[in-house]
């Protein structure tokens, strides 16, 4: 990739998406990461050779701009950039800034893509979503997603709205499974396993299970009924969770999580 990139934040996710960039061959000499605090400094110094900036000011700006910081953070500096933008691309990971919302506030700005990723991107497995309206071209879609899927796998929507459903499933997601990680773990030493086993035999079947998946390309419906043998030991424990609404309830979280998603669009479109 030889396009420039500059990235306002330089968190963990910044650099998680400049890590894989750079596993991918992406010259440090082209990304340029401005960010005020020492952490970020010393998090990236050496590390990919990219060029440290401390404010906007004295950032020289790439072809793409990234968006890495807090979304409350995100007006003020929407209208520090605006006057030199330009025909520049602006990608936004800023959860629930909506794209009319940061539009106005670069002055009129459209060639904007909005994404959203997850964490597990720390670690290259990440799984985000983008958005973008008529205004931003083929080319830079291709753009904006090849930079994201340095970091995991990329889908688009086709409606803005929709990245409340993504947030709620994707976005929140990982965590649904870290308590789903911690309920099979403590029922292992519940039922007199050790805890260092129960946590290997918890972790590694989630591991085990979504390779499985992914790799089969099979429905998760069909797979389960794989492991169910009629009368077994699975069919048994499937029962109890049917019975204890687990289905329901996971269901119940994702419709909260979008609700809140859009809340969260409001009320950050609110912001003068």
């Amino acid at each position: 990739m030889t396009d420039s990139i500059t990235f306002i934040g330089g968190g963990n996710m910044a650099t998680a998406i400049i890590a894989g960039l750079a596993g991918k061959g992406a010259a440090g000499e082209h990304i340029e990461v401005v960010d005020p605090s020492d952490d970020a400094h010393g998090r990236l110094a050496g590390r990919f050779g990219v060029t440290l900036r401390r404010d906007l000011a004295h950032a020289h700006l790439g072809h793409t701009v990234i968006l890495a910081v807090k979304p409350q953070q995100i007006p003020e500096i929407a209208r520090q950039l605006a006057p030199r933008l330009g025909e520049r691309l602006v990608v936004s990971i800023a959860a629930g800034i909506r794209v009319a919302d940061l539009g106005r506030w670069l002055g009129g700005h459209q060639r904007i893509v909005r994404t959203m990723p997850n964490t597990p991107a720390m670690v290259g497995a990440g799984i985000t979503a983008l958005y973008a309206p008529p205004a931003v071209s083929a080319a830079e879609r291709s753009r904006a997603e090849a930079i994201l899927r340095a970091v995991g796998a990329a889908v688009w929507v086709p409606e803005e709205n929709q990245l409340d459903a993504v947030t709620a499933v994707s976005g929140s997601g990982p965590a649904y499974v870290f308590y789903f990680m911690e309920a099979l773990e403590a029922a292992a030493i519940a039922q007199g396993l050790a805890p260092e086993v129960a946590r290997q035999l918890a972790l590694q079947t989630f591991v085990g299970a979504a390779r499985l998946a992914l790799e089969s390309g099979e429905e998760p419906a069909t797979l389960r009924s794989r492991v169910t043998s009629k009368g077994g030991t699975t069919e048994r424990g499937v029962a109890a969770l049917e019975s204890a609404g687990v289905r329901d309830a996971l269901a119940t979280a994702v419709a909260a999580a979008e609700r809140r998603s859009r809340e969260l669009g409001d009320e950050l479109g609110a912001l003068p």
